[in-house]
């Protein structure tokens, strides 16, 4: 291999390891918000909703966590966490409202609150679930405003994007999600199913496990070595030509 292509190599790899880094910060900032990620977004259907808790409040350990139900959801039943207490806020509704089935209700879960048995420690993470029936409404964002609290200060992840705004400039958006069309008779999603909003492949970020991220570290490392080697290769080369010219 002459210089020049060694050189050409170099430039690459260099490009390449840059941009890996880029992509590696932008995940770490993704899962630093609270989120969350639907195990199915279809509409009328029902899903696990996995709500992703990254860190504290600054260095603080999480005390508790407040999620509020957007008003097209009547009721949420929380998935037993050994780590929590849960328990369900209602509210009355100004008049009643009717339901598909024809039945009416008077009162709604406004709100499920965990409450931590011992602090959530700022370099843990924990995920907390919730079952709910997701309205008919396909194309429809929900957004699930919570309040983080924690052994000193509180952050209130309730921020959502105007009309034209970057949800990504928002500095504590709400986690949420998109209802898409419902499924066929088959179980399939309609063709023309609408796609899961930037919220929801962002609370996907939030709630892995650090694998991805890992992964990333790893792809730098390895272009990393390739760089290293690469120079040494030249340097190498060039060291041979010099003793052989002598």
């Amino acid at each position: 291999m002459d210089t020049t292509t060694l050189r050409r190599t170099l430039t690459s790899a260099a490009a390449t390891a840059g941009a890996a880094a880029l992509l590696l910060t932008a995940a770490t900032g993704a899962s630093a918000h609270v989120g969350v990620t639907p195990d199915k977004t279809s509409a009328n259907s029902y899903a696990l909703l996995t709500f992703g808790i990254p860190h504290g409040c600054e260095e603080s350990s999480t005390t508790k966590v407040a999620i509020t139900l957007p008003a097209e959801l009547n009721d949420a039943q929380p998935t037993v966490n050994p780590n929590w207490t849960v328990e369900k806020v209602t509210e009355q509704l100004a008049q009643p409202k009717k339901l598909a089935d024809g039945t009416s209700i008077t009162k709604r879960t406004s709100q499920i609150v965990y409450t931590a048995k011992a602090p959530l420690d700022h370099d843990l993470r924990d995920a907390l679930v919730l079952s709910v029936k997701l309205p008919d409404a396909a194309g429809t964002t929900l957004h699930f405003p919570t309040l983080q609290s924690c052994e000193k200060g509180q952050t209130n992840w309730s921020e959502i994007a105007k009309d034209g705004q970057d949800p990504h400039s928002l500095k504590a958006p709400a986690p949420s999600i998109t209802i898409t069309e419902a499924a066929d008779a088959h179980g399939a999603a309609s063709h023309s199913a609408t796609t899961v909003a930037a919220g929801t492949e962002q609370a996907a970020a939030v709630t892995d496990n650090g694998a991805d991220a890992r992964s990333w570290a790893g792809l730098v490392a390895g272009i990393g070595g390739l760089a290293l080697g690469a120079v040494a290769f030249l340097r190498s080369g060039a060291k041979r030509k010099q003793t052989a010219g002598q």
